[in-house]
């Protein structure tokens, strides 16, 4: 048999394990319980694959991530190791298939998410398997204190009934203490051995920025900084924004995120793998698997929902060990908006059994059925026909999927998008020409501002309900258009799928998730305000802030950070920069770039006495973003 390094070479051709791949390797392989805390770009598949290599029998991984999933099995299955996955959508029969193939197709891995162990039948097969290590990823999901709980993770200890001689490795790239301690206890690992890797990052630094320009300031990283970079962005819209704007002073971007189909995914991906581009603006979405080594600058043009997910999303930065940069950039509003706006999207009981039903009835599922039933879904649609706000709808539905109610795929294509291709003016004579579509061209017009500019989404549901008329003759409007090269239409046929993996049985189904729900929002909000907490103190060292989080104490600041290099740079005047603000501030509204150039000041001396003057109720910021004397 050969042993781990030789199987490492062989089939990953990596040289060495990374600290502490190696030492959990070897746990595992002397049948020990084990918890591995590897943060982001650690290799935790490398702890379970290798292992389940050097074993007879096979290796069940337990993920709730089905991007990851597909994407480690197609990587498996490249190197000629037989793997499986067991995702949603997937027919009774295909998975007798697949199950008799690893009974007796001598496969090395299978992987699935949790909620398929809450099926007796598959767990009937599973029993009869030559399982040779149980590794659950993304083992925070067990706790309801970790970020994203999953209560299907709390059956994985039944595995334990079954397999009592085999090895679990339970393993996570961020958890708090609180959560390491609930995912040994909830997943009864017998006297684990226990590897936990430092958080700190000592080639990145950790840069946060209060501007009102964010893309100016993007644009002087940027340029300072030439090598690749990613910029996350909260919404898909944002995305193709900042990409134009990118785009507009000179630099090569593309975008990703969860709407695009597989195949723009994937063209877009190796845009930037391949360093055809210099940015990619995404979601959240992106990032799973990905291990681009020389990235160097993180950008978050918007304030990232918790800390575990900015480490994680910041730390795809510098990976080949050199200096790096994770910048967060905010604005006045941003922090004085964000946490109305966070709060206004969360479900409460109420909330979530309206949309449960509503959901139920929109499909026509009668109570006591539509198990297995599987539907093509547009959430625009939904949430027109009920008058419901979407983003608190896909909210909802995201707790049901967590939950294991629903299964729904993260498709959410935007259907139709268009740009007008003729002068404004030209738009009008066309509708003085065309009366009968004048209503529904001035609706469009109205709901996208940008629509001359670029290709734009375009709700069709929201267009026929705000002009009153009905969604076929939206969509003969638009072709029409199309074909009189008025517009240019792009249509997609890619709504999400919604499976229902219980029974209808409404208040019942509900009450059984409630305090899940009430523990989450409590959780979400403590979240935030932990995110808010390392943006607004500007006492302490980032990287102790972000490493405090995580449960780690170190003595010495990190020199690099943004706090560590305003304490370090010469102390100014502020008060003599206080009455020259004051003084431009007499003559007109300003905003913090003018006052920079106009004082001749550092950007960063300016933040400070603005701030000074905003707390002493000197000077007040107007929703332009501009800087003016209180009366």
């Amino acid at each position: 048999m050969s042993n781990s390094l030789e199987i490492l070479q062989k089939y990953w051709n990596h040289d060495a394990f990374r600290t502490p791949q190696e030492e959990i390797i070897a746990s595992v392989l002397a049948a020990k319980d084990t918890f591995g805390l590897m943060p982001t770009g650690g290799g935790k598949s490398i702890t379970f694959q290798v292992p389940a290599m050097m074993m007879e029998g096979i290796c069940l991984v337990i993920s709730p991530l089905v991007a990851l999933m597909k994407d480690q099995v197609e990587n498996l299955q490249n190197k000629g190791i037989k793997a499986i996955c067991l995702t949603g959508g997937i027919s009774s029969d295909e998975i007798i298939d697949l199950l008799d193939n690893c009974e007796f197709g001598n496969y090395k891995f299978l992987y699935l998410s949790p909620e398929r162990l809450q099926n007796d039948w598959i767990l009937e097969r599973i029993k009869n398997l030559p399982i040779n290590l149980i590794a659950i990823d993304e083992a925070h999901c067990v706790s309801q204190w970790g970020n994203d709980f999953r209560p299907a993770y709390l059956k994985i200890v039944k595995l334990k009934e079954y397999f009592p001689k085999v090895p679990f490795l339970a393993l996570t790239a961020s958890a708090t203490k609180r959560v390491q301690e609930d995912i040994v206890k909830l997943l009864q690992l017998d006297n684990p051995a226990v590897f936990t890797k430092s958080f700190a990052r000592e080639n990145l630094a950790y840069m946060v920025f209060n501007v009102e320009d964010k893309l100016h300031l993007m644009e002087q990283i940027l340029k300072k900084n030439p090598q690749p970079s990613i910029i996350y962005v909260n919404n898909r819209k944002s995305c193709s924004e900042t990409v134009t704007q990118l785009e507009s002073l000179g630099f090569s971007a593309t975008y990703y995120h969860g709407g695009l189909s597989p195949k723009d995914k994937e063209n877009h991906m190796k845009l930037w793998m391949n360093e055809k581009v210099q940015t990619i603006v995404a979601t959240n979405a992106f990032g799973m698997g990905i291990d681009k080594a020389n990235v160097k600058t993180v950008i978050h043009l918007h304030i990232p929902p918790n800390l575990e997910n900015y480490y994680q999303e910041a730390g795809r930065a510098g990976r080949n060990g050199e200096k790096a940069f994770a910048v967060l950039l905010t604005n006045p509003s941003d922090v004085i908006h964000v946490e109305a706006q966070f709060l206004s999207v969360l479900s409460d009981k109420a909330f979530l059994n309206l949309v449960y039903i509503k959901i139920c009835n929109y499909f026509r599922i009668a109570y006591g059925e539509g198990i297995d039933e599987k539907f093509s879904f547009n959430i625009n649609h939904f949430c027109t026909k009920y008058s419901l706000p979407i983003l608190k709808v896909y909210n909802a539905l995201q707790f049901l999927d967590r939950q294991g109610i629903i299964n729904l795929s993260q498709e959410f294509t935007e259907k139709i998008t268009l740009q007008f291709i003729i002068p404004s003016k030209e738009v009008i004579r066309y509708m003085s020409l065309n009366k009968q579509d004048e209503e529904v061209i001035l609706t469009i017009l109205r709901t996208s501002p940008g629509i001359y500019e670029s290709q734009s989404v375009i709700n069709i549901s929201l267009i026929a309900k705000k002009s009153n008329t009905d969604e076929n003759k939206v969509l003969a409007i638009l072709h029409k258009l199309n074909e009189k090269g008025v517009i240019e239409l792009h249509a997609k046929n890619n709504d999400a799928t919604l499976t229902f993996n219980e029974v209808r049985e409404d208040e019942r189904t509900i009450n059984r998730v409630a305090k899940y729900l009430e523990a989450q929002n409590k959780l979400k909000t403590d979240q935030l305000k932990s995110v808010l907490h390392y943006i607004k103190e500007e006492k302490k060292c980032k990287n102790k802030l972000l490493l405090s989080y995580f449960g780690e104490v170190i003595n010495e600041d990190c020199g690099v950070c943004s706090y560590c290099i305003s304490k370090n740079k010469t102390k100014t005047d502020t008060s003599t920069l206080s009455e020259k603000i004051i003084g431009l501030l007499k003559i007109q509204d300003l905003n913090s770039r003018d006052v920079v150039k106009l004082t001749k000041y550092s950007k960063d001396d300016v933040i400070f006495v603005l701030k000074n003057l905003l707390e002493n109720d000197t000077i007040m910021v107007k929703p332009n973003n501009l800087y003016s004397l209180k009366n």
